[in-house]
């Protein structure tokens, strides 16, 4: 009957049917990441339609890159960008757990436990696990344990027998920018260069752009820096329409080139006389404009990314000038070098020594594209850590350590509830020890051995012991050092159950056809058959 009602052509599911399906859909897409989870975790090769490769086990860029279709699959890859936003790392295990609560979710809707009693019950389990993991949490007391986190953060991501120099690298500039507490991670900047080797990687007080001088007549370095940011273009205006321009003899011909030219050398005039030496351009520069600064002596960059052009205004103190008429020499930036270098393949732009050095760059370098980039990945994931880690001021133990007393409390708690609730609690509870189990399978141990290991040693009172996937055997982990932020447990927990239950309580799902076209619609509307 509830078929007749939508349109003909739309596709519906219901009640069990629906249910089954958008679960399927979720543990799918966890399937897809546990493989690149921990230390030991394997890589993803995704190749798009235009044949670019990307090589990573960061689990966002994966299910990014996936083009995923499913609505319910969506809403899991929904959690991976929040996880990233929000933390920057974390990603592979939220939507394994999101998977995992869904999946264990079925088992109870076999046995006939009405979805919103689920619900409830992973609800008090939520909350009951934030209480734990605050409870478990200690304070951050030490640099050291910053560097061990970034160092957590990188290991399995190509980088790990470099990890304490990236580290330590990552730490230092989290350091420079912090201020007051407050940690902007827009103000670190990430640079990837071809060539060298990675450990040749560095940490620059300054900002690097990714561009050469325009042209060889301009000097190699300025010391000394008077920079000016200018967002206009440095050429001659076209019309915003088609205009047509009646020339009747050569010497209005000449008149009209010549005011182009005056035109053109009234910007560098103006640049000049502002006292600049240094020209950083958004837009784009004319080639007679990039001749008359190469005569003046003037070092010229163009189309710099609006990021860059603000990173540029922090750093040097400049302003960013959008009519060029009227610039003043309070509008300058300064910095005391800025010079072309060329290491790898391309050159670059760095600016040294500025006012404001609360703006640093990160330039990776790697012998190809696709090290660099994943690398770059890895840093990304450490600085949102160690932000993280500074914010909260809370770390817990990593290596699953943290999952297994969790899940331990959680079946304590359940003890002591009545009614169907106490299941989905219990199956909650074992859901979280898919990460441990995960992390065991990827380093090619027995997840089975490695779990009732586990959960022996946390019975004994070993809140921390978690796994140590390099030596293959179990240990402290807070004394490890293999640590992570709380901020990544309480979002990932958070994150995965919220979008667990709202797919729980989906019971219809009416799928509207795809539409064929402009056309097709306009036949359907005139009655056509």
């Amino acid at each position: 009957m509830g078929e007749d009602v939508v349109n003909e052509g739309n596709s519906r599911m219901l009640g069990r049917d629906a249910q089954r399906n958008n679960i399927l859909a979720a543990r799918v897409i966890s399937e897809t990441v546990k493989t690149t989870l921990g230390p030991k975790g394997m890589d993803k090769m995704l190749v798009d339609r235009a044949g670019n490769v990307i090589v990573t086990n960061d689990g966002v860029t994966i299910l990014e890159e996936m083009e995923i279709e499913h609505p319910a699959a969506k809403m899991i890859v929904e959690i991976a960008k929040t996880q990233e936003k929000e933390v920057g790392d974390g990603t592979t295990t939220a939507v394994m757990l999101a998977g995992k609560f869904l999946e264990n979710a079925e088992r109870l809707l076999d046995m006939k436990i009405h979805p919103t009693v689920i619900c409830r019950g992973y609800r008090w389990a939520e909350e009951r696990a934030q209480e734990i993991l605050k409870e478990l949490a200690v304070e951050l007391d030490s640099r050291d344990e910053l560097v061990k986190i970034a160092a957590t953060a990188m290991t399995g991501k190509g980088v790990e027998y470099l990890r304490e120099v990236m580290a330590e690298i990552v730490v230092d500039a989290v350091d420079i920018v912090a201020e007051k507490g407050r940690i902007d991670l827009e103000d670190i900047k990430i640079e990837k260069q071809k060539g060298r080797a990675l450990n040749e990687s560095e940490l620059i007080r300054g900002i690097v752009v990714d561009k050469e001088r325009l042209s060889l007549e301009m000097p190699v370095s300025v010391k000394k820096a008077r920079i000016a940011l200018i967002e206009e273009a440095l050429e001659v205006r076209s019309p915003s329409s088609e205009a047509r321009i009646s020339v009747s003899s050569p010497e209005q011909l000449r008149s009209f080139l010549g005011s182009e030219d005056a035109t053109l050398r009234e910007k560098v005039d103006l640049i000049k006389m502002s006292g600049a030496n240094v020209v950083f351009v958004q837009k784009g520069i004319d080639d007679l404009v990039q001749h008359y600064l190469a005569r003046e002596g003037i070092y010229a960059v163009r189309r710099i990314p609006r990021s860059d052009m603000q990173n540029l205004a922090k750093a040097t103190g400049g302003r960013i000038i959008s009519k060029l008429s009227e610039i003043e020499p309070d509008d300058l930036g300064s910095a005391d070098l800025v010079e072309e270098r060329k290491d790898g393949e391309n050159a670059m732009t760095y600016v040294l020594g500025c006012s404001n050095p609360k703006v640093v760059t990160i330039l990776i370098r790697g012998g190809t594209e696709h090290v660099v980039d994943e690398v770059g990945r890895a840093v990304e994931d450490a600085l949102g850590d160690v932000a993280a880690a500074v914010r909260s001021g809370k770390i817990v133990a990593g290596g699953g350590a943290v999952e297994i007393e969790v899940a331990r409390r959680l079946r304590e708690y359940a003890k002591g509830l009545i009614g169907r609730e106490r299941l989905a609690v219990e199956e909650y509870a074992s859901a979280l020890e898919f990460i441990p189990t995960t992390l065991a399978e990827n380093a090619g141990m027995d997840p089975i051995d490695v779990l009732t290991e586990l959960r022996a040693a946390h019975d004994k009172g070993g809140r921390d012991v978690g796994l140590n996937l390099f030596s293959g055997g179990l240990e402290d982990n807070m004394v490890n050092g293999v640590i992570e932020p709380l901020k990544v447990k309480t979002q990932a927990i958070s994150s995965a159950t919220e979008v667990a239950i709202m797919i729980l309580r989906i019971d219809d799902v009416i799928a509207a056809r795809k539409s064929e076209g402009r056309g097709g619609k306009i036949k359907d509307m005139a009655g056509y058959d």
